[in-house]
């Protein structure tokens, strides 16, 4: 007996869609774009007109030689952006090169080859016994530029979008519409449609949005506008008192963001507002599926391949669990011989610092010693000098001594003499001529009288 009571009340799980938003805000978004197309189309002023930001910008423009002579190189750029509390992981692959040559045979194989080797590095990540968070680094939306001729596809874009259209969802775009009138944009687009359904191109096809979507009432107005005809600028300019981002013309303003003018709005709204997580589930459901079944179905019939992720798929869980535990002891036994290597090469170092600085050290005693013994040198010559010096002195002062006793003497026998000479010249029979000869008879002295 089914029981037929309903749930009364508020149980909760209508909260689930919360608890996904949170979690898919908190681990962050990845998107990966590919922009293809001949040079001077305009392709990275678009990219930065649609992230509002310096995404991509060229170093510099090759010249007329460099483009005859350069092949078909893919670039991978990721940068991070954050929008409010979102953030997204974006990463834009360019393809310089596309188309420049004279003979474009061929030229799209280096795109197609980078497309399969990040599903093959995805296909190895994901079939790993002990498997980690990861990069999603697949290409999940194509943005082929198509020059504004007018007139109709080339053989090249053709021959391109029937290549790729099952790896990856491409999406046309008309470079530059403004060098086209609307009527002829309108015959334009009417004829690439043409085109790519009789050479049965799978472009992708937006669908349709769910009811509830806020732009569903523009849902069908913008689909039928493929392929977008876009207007890229990054100047700001003032027009009726409004700033917008805008290409002047001596004929007037082309705004880029006009919905009258180009498609830029319609192609940013479905890009990357409003189907950029159906990009990347067609990408995940439906080409990467396709390429993991090839390659299943592949390695089951026995078909020859050379690619490790096949190889890797090729054996039993625990094979693959094997390898990858010799793996990682072969990484630590590697990393182990590096840190030895690495650290005998700083004992070395280290020694010879100190043998460095034992040597600078012994230079320097050596040259203080020598500094002492040549200070002790001048001291002792110093000492000699002053010994002689003061035997010298004292030599002449006892020579001082005895001529200053002798003058004594002599001071004290003249004295005498004057004395005696003073008592006889005041006698009574002192004679003039007697004392003239008493004064001058003094020792040392003779007299003339």
């Amino acid at each position: 007996m089914s029981n037929s009571k309903g749930m009364e009340g508020y149980v909760g799980f209508a909260n689930l869609p919360n608890q996904v938003f949170r979690k898919s805000v908190k681990k962050g978004f990845e998107f990966t774009v590919m922009v293809v197309g001949e040079s001077g189309l305009g392709k990275s002023t678009l990219l930065n007109s649609l992230f509002l930001t310096d995404l991509y910008t060229p170093s510099s423009y090759p010249s007329t030689k460099e483009k005859l002579n350069k092949t078909v190189e893919v670039k991978p750029c990721t940068v991070e952006l954050k929008e409010g509390s979102v953030r997204l992981r974006l990463t834009v692959v360019d393809t310089p090169g596309f188309g420049d040559a004279v003979d474009n045979s061929d030229c799209w194989k280096p795109i197609i080859q980078h497309i399969d080797n990040k599903f093959e590095e995805y296909l190895s990540e994901e079939s790993k016994v002990h498997r980690q968070p990861f990069p999603d680094n697949r290409v999940h939306c194509c943005l082929y530029f198509i020059a504004p001729t007018g007139h109709c596809l080339k053989p090249l874009d053709i021959e391109f979008m029937k290549k790729l259209h099952n790896k990856v969802n491409i999406v046309p775009v008309i470079a530059k519409s403004d060098t086209m009138t609307q009527e002829e944009c309108t015959r334009f687009k009417k004829q690439i449609l043409e085109e790519i359904k009789e050479n049965e191109i799978g472009i992708y096809d937006f669908p349709d949005l769910a009811v509830d979507d806020e732009n569903d009432q523009d849902g069908f107005t913008m689909r039928d506008r493929i392929p977008f005809a876009v207007v890229g600028s990054n100047t700001v300019l003032e027009v009726n008192g409004k700033r917008v981002r805008a290409r002047v013309y001596p004929w007037g303003v082309a705004e880029v963001e006009n919905v009258d003018h180009c498609d830029f709005v319609a192609l940013r709204n479905m890009l990357i507002r409003t189907h950029m997580q159906d990009l990347k589930d067609v990408t995940n459901d439906i080409h990467y599926e396709n390429f993991r079944c090839e390659k299943l179905a592949g390695m089951q019939l026995g078909s020859p391949t050379n690619s490790s992720t096949s190889a890797s798929l090729s054996r039993s869980p625990l094979e693959q669990l094997e390898l990858e535990k010799e793996e990682h002891e072969k990484k630590l036994k590697k990393m182990e011989q590096e840190m030895e290597q690495v650290f005998e090469i700083k004992v070395k170092e280290k020694k010879k610092k100190l043998k460095d600085s034992e040597e600078e050290l012994g230079r320097k005693h050596e040259q203080m010693r020598k500094q002492l013994d040549l200070q002790l040198k001048e001291l002792e010559e110093k000492r000699k000098l002053f010994e002689k010096e003061k035997k010298e002195f004292e030599n002449k002062q006892a020579e001082n001594k005895k001529a200053l006793e002798r003058s004594d003497s002599s001071s004290k026998s003249l004295k005498g003499l004057l004395l005696c000479s003073s008592e006889g010249l005041n006698g009574p029979n002192a004679s003039p001529q007697k004392v003239l000869q008493r004064t001058f008879c003094l020792p040392g002295i003779k007299s003339h009288f």
